[in-house]
């Protein structure tokens, strides 16, 4: 019998990072981690052969209009939803000890000068970790992937015309709008519904987008992924600056 290839969708929730492993193969049924680091998702048993992040990847020396190329091309493809894709700033910045430094390092490296907003710091601790522990050959394995910029192309490369939340909470029609999607991807009911179990550690929203990548997870694999930029450029460190689907 042919051996499981797996691929994994990976999100940030509340409790670490919600990953939602596929097989390649189809013989074994999706599996939902919660794992507390993203080195953890590197040691994942199933040993995963692709994994999309939802968290950016190849982080600037400046930070230009709009953020990274990445960003400012993913986001010109989502309409109302284009908020979902924020603009990166410097890794000067990211690597900041507080707020007040994050937000000085961010203004002083950008062009034009741009803060960051607490709800981007906060992401800070995250992209620290993917960050620290990247490099040019491990992107062979790990790319960087956008939830919304997937259910666009799930959506026949269409915005989806329902957010995931309005004020900070869970917006039913949004979310529903999204298992539909996934479903018709072929992501198993069980699975898409499984956001409603998990409330203590992770949000109903986090799934969905953990599923989400691991679509363009199996798009990667397969070869028929895209990305924005088409080209990528790189950083200072050699690291691909790009959001694929």
């Amino acid at each position: 019998m042919m051996p499981a290839r797996w691929l994994a969708g990976v999100d940030g929730c509340r409790a670490g990072w919600l990953v939602v492993l596929r097989d390649l193969t189809g013989r074994e049924a999706s599996r939902v981690r919660i794992v507390p680091d993203f080195a953890h998702v590197l040691a994942l048993p199933e040993q995963p052969e692709i994994i999309a992040v939802d968290i950016p990847i190849g982080l600037p020396d400046r930070s230009g209009p709009g953020g990274r190329r990445a960003d400012a091309e993913a986001r010109a493809q989502l309409g109302l939803r284009q908020s979902s894709v924020f603009p990166v700033p410097a890794r000067a910045a990211v690597w900041a000890n507080d707020y007040r430094a994050a937000s000085a390092l961010a203004l002083a490296h950008s062009d034009p000068p741009r803060k960051v907003s607490k709800q981007i710091y906060n992401l800070f601790p995250k992209i620290r970790e993917v960050d620290a522990l990247m490099s040019a050959q491990m992107q062979r394995r790990v790319f960087e992937a956008h939830p919304e910029v997937a259910f666009w192309a799930m959506n026949g490369e269409t915005p989806l015309g329902e957010p995931k939340k309005v004020k900070s909470a869970p917006h039913g029609p949004g979310l529903a709008l999204r298992r539909t999607l996934l479903l018709a991807q072929g992501f198993e009911a069980d699975l898409v519904a499984r956001s409603q179990t998990i409330r203590s550690e992770a949000g109903d929203d986090d799934l969905l987008d953990a599923c989400a990548c691991a679509w363009t997870a199996a798009r990667i694999a397969a070869g028929v992924a895209r990305s924005f930029p088409a080209a990528p450029p790189l950083d200072r460190r050699g690291l691909r600056q790009a959001i694929w689907v």
